[in-house]
């Protein structure tokens, strides 16, 4: 059984998973330079207190909570943390996930596809949970899903990494409407292309590629205006309403050739 929650403290608190690099990490900056009181998840706690150290925050302006999100008992082990000793957040990022390429004629990338999905899909909906109830108690609160215009069409060679993101949308829509007349918002960001550690090694061309310092920024600001769903940057929206209405036999041929990530390693092991 939890503990009580912690008093609410007059600055807000914002919850990051994936907090140790990337988005998740340019995402933490950004709110830190807004005033927020930080929540920072990750499997590297070592990273994550580096990084805060490196930049001066005062102890009393962050907390970090080792966990990996794909093991549900992880991540709500470190949510019953931040109630604890932070309270209930003001707003909740899911952002923690991974992208491998995947060959599904091959028997040990099934092992991969479900770590993506763990990861991805299951991980966020145990970010959610611990945080619904008390969100809704005190009537207010938005929970966030990192998804990705990966996710409004299939890519071949990204069948893992594609569903899931697909999923992340369906998922949030879903909680929305669960949610409505709560007062607890649920917002659905998809990125393009974002210049971070887990788009480094594409081997093909990320048009509209945008440093992640900017994407969190305008992410802060979708995130405030509360909005339901939002592609980032707005090109890539264009982009994905174009792909949403390509007949398959167009969308096809315009795949055919592309560049394709790189297989996890894991699935040659297995």
């Amino acid at each position: 059984m939890s503990r009580p929650a912690a008093p609410r403290s007059p600055l807000p608190l914002v919850f990051i998973t994936g907090a140790s690099s990337g988005l998740g990490q340019a995402l933490a900056a950004h709110y830190a330079a807004q005033g927020w009181r930080l929540a920072l998840v990750a499997r590297r706690v070592e990273a994550m207190q580096a990084w805060a150290q490196a930049r001066n925050l005062p102890p009393a302006q962050y907390a970090v909570y080792g966990a990996d999100v794909s093991q549900p008992a992880s991540i709500q082990a470190a949510t019953q943390h931040c109630l604890q000793q932070q309270g209930v957040p003001d707003v909740v990022i899911a952002n923690a996930g991974i992208s491998h390429g995947v060959d599904s004629g091959r028997r040990g990338d099934l092992a991969v596809m479900q770590r993506i999905w763990a990861t991805n899909n299951l991980g966020m909906a145990a970010t959610f949970q611990p945080f619904i109830q008390p969100m809704q108690q005190r009537g207010s609160g938005t929970l966030v899903g990192i998804a990705s215009v990966a996710g409004v069409r299939g890519l071949p060679g990204h069948g893992g990494y594609c569903s899931s993101k697909a999923g992340v949308i369906a998922y949030c829509e879903s909680l929305r409407g669960e949610l409505r007349g709560t007062g607890v918002k649920v917002t659905t960001i998809s990125p393009g292309f974002i210049a971070t550690p887990m788009t480094a090694d594409n081997p093909f061309p990320m048009p509209f590629l945008m440093p992640a310092d900017r994407f969190a920024a305008k992410a802060y600001a979708v995130i405030e205006a509360q909005r339901s769903y939002c592609v980032i940057p707005w090109q890539m929206g264009w982009v994905a309403r174009l792909l949403r209405v390509l007949p398959d036999a167009v969308f096809d041929r315009a795949l055919a050739g592309r560049g394709r990530k790189p297989r996890s390693k894991e699935g040659d092991s297995l």
